[in-house]
């Protein structure tokens, strides 16, 4: 009976704290749509995001994983400054400004597509198995066609309005173009590619994470080096785009809070808890609750942006949503049968394949 208890608390608290979890990074999209909205320049917002998150994350690292401190040689710098192009500077860059032409709802959608368009990737490079004639290569393939489905619908089909609540309340203080609302429901096409070009360059970063992640010794040094070379490339480029110093300016505002909560709460807290349950509980559990960020931000957006809600909008994040589980179920299923699988080359095949439960938990160092 007492361990009965005690399995039900533990059960209880993982659960909490990945809808905590889940709470926090649903906060970001709509924090970086309001810094956007306030003037700030993309990419000076992705500097100072990330020299907040390395200041943040490098005394973390030496107090939690100080016996995994790399050794820092030209090489392992090297690859810090490519892991820290592909997994921060660029899908920073390309999310923020896209998020300012589209909504904070659509770039959550579009960033629960990651996992399926790395599977794409890893699929193309022979880096995952596909197995078309068996039940867990299938799910894989419809789940991947299904979230790609998914987002058209969401981007294209506009549907009725869904009125979830009437309180005029819009934080956002720029007018709209009403002509754009008509025909693209908020979601601008050029606004679309930069988020999957986000997306893109997060899924080449998982792929290249499954070949370097461990020479950097743990996941805080991972995060806090990837983070101090992402951001010595983002002042650069903030300076040679952006030279005007009043761009550079943080007050007591939107702006300054921003970076402060991606760095302290994202890069510091949630990087923490998802490492915490991925060991605890497997990476699995984690990834089951990415689309409850999604929730949270479509309805926080209809409430305090006045982002309008769609029936294409909740018909194409549903197919998003269904087609992640569908290749997470074929995932999970084929790692199950690893253990048991009689050809011992077909179990080091795949036991190098990329674990895609593992990727939802890994794009919190992302953004």
């Amino acid at each position: 009976m007492l361990e009965r208890i005690c399995e039900m608390w533990r059960e209880m608290r993982d659960i909490t704290a990945m809808v905590v979890v889940q709470i926090a990074s649903a906060g970001l999209n709509i924090f970086f749509k309001l810094a956007m909205e306030d003037g700030m320049n993309p990419s000076v917002l992705v500097a100072y995001r990330l020299l907040f998150a390395t200041l943040f994350m490098l005394p973390l690292s030496f107090i939690f994983q100080r016996k995994k401190r790399p050794d820092f040689t030209w090489r392992l710098m090297l690859l810090a400054l490519i892991s820290g192009l592909l997994g921060v500077v660029i899908p920073s860059i390309l999310t923020i400004a896209g998020l300012a032409l589209t909504s904070a709802t659509f770039t959550s959608a579009a960033g629960v597509l990651t996992p399926l368009i790395t599977f794409i990737f890893a699929a193309l490079l022979r880096m995952e198995s596909v197995r078309l004639g068996s039940s867990v290569g299938l799910a894989k393939v419809f789940g991947t066609l299904f979230g790609v489905g998914g987002a058209l619908v969401f981007i294209f089909y506009r549907g009725i309005e869904i009125h979830l609540w009437s309180t005029h309340v819009d934080l956002v203080s720029k007018p709209r173009d009403s002509s754009r609302d008509a025909t693209t429901h908020h979601i601008s096409i050029l606004g679309a590619l930069l988020v999957f070009g986000g997306n893109i360059s997060i899924s080449l970063w998982f792929l290249l994470q499954v070949k370097i992640s461990k020479q950097f010794g743990g996941p805080y040094w991972n995060a806090t080096l990837m983070n101090m070379m992402g951001s010595v490339v983002a002042m650069l480029v903030a300076l040679c785009w952006k030279r005007d110093l009043k761009e550079w300016r943080l007050g007591w505002n939107i702006r300054l809070l921003t970076i402060a909560y991606a760095a302290i709460v994202i890069s510091g807290m949630v990087v923490a808890v998802n490492a915490w349950c991925v060991e605890s509980r497997g990476p699995l559990f984690v990834s089951v609750f990415s689309p409850i960020g999604l929730v949270i931000v479509a309805l926080v957006g209809s409430f305090v942006l006045d982002e309008t809600l769609h029936l294409g909008s909740i018909v194409g994040t549903v197919i998003i949503v269904g087609g992640l589980y569908l290749v997470l179920w074929g995932k999970n299923k084929e790692m199950k049968s690893i253990p048991t699988t009689s050809n011992h080359i077909e179990t080091n095949k795949t036991s190098k394949d990329i674990t895609l439960n593992n990727l939802p938990t890994l794009s919190t160092n992302v953004l």
